[in-house]
């Protein structure tokens, strides 16, 4: 999908998993946060859960856009300011599906500790580049 020549020959930060690693995280973190949502939305929606809802649109939204910015554009600068949203709205995602469903609120602590993971590494390819 992207040309990963550039990628690749950029400094790598400390602790930088090796490729392979990413796509059974990411397939494992889809999953608790397909399985966060379904529980959330388990006795159907209501003006409480609108909040929640768009903390999680807008998180997801940025998750998505974080892989186009840092592969195709080449902008560490961007995805790190992407980054940093996106664990900005997925720590008030977490906190407000809290009050609606604790098990879907948990099911996302794993997705946070991996976005922190992901902006220490953003932040060490922008020092380090």
């Amino acid at each position: 999908m992207f040309n990963m020549d550039w990628f690749h020959s950029l400094n790598k930060p400390f602790l930088a998993p090796p490729d392979s690693v990413f796509m059974p995280v990411w397939t494992i973190l889809y999953i608790m946060i397909i399985l966060s949502f379904i529980f959330f939305i388990k006795g159907g929606m209501n003006e409480g859960k609108k909040r929640p809802l768009i903390f999680f649109i807008i998180q997801m939204l940025l998750n998505l856009a974080w892989m186009p910015v840092f592969f195709g554009l080449k902008s560490i600068l961007g995805a790190l300011i992407i980054i940093i949203f996106m664990w900005i709205f997925l720590v008030l995602t977490i906190i407000t599906f809290f009050r609606h469903s604790k098990l879907a609120s948990f099911l996302l602590i794993p997705y946070l500790l991996w976005i922190s993971f992901a902006f220490y590494l953003n932040l060490g390819y922008f020092v380090m580049n």
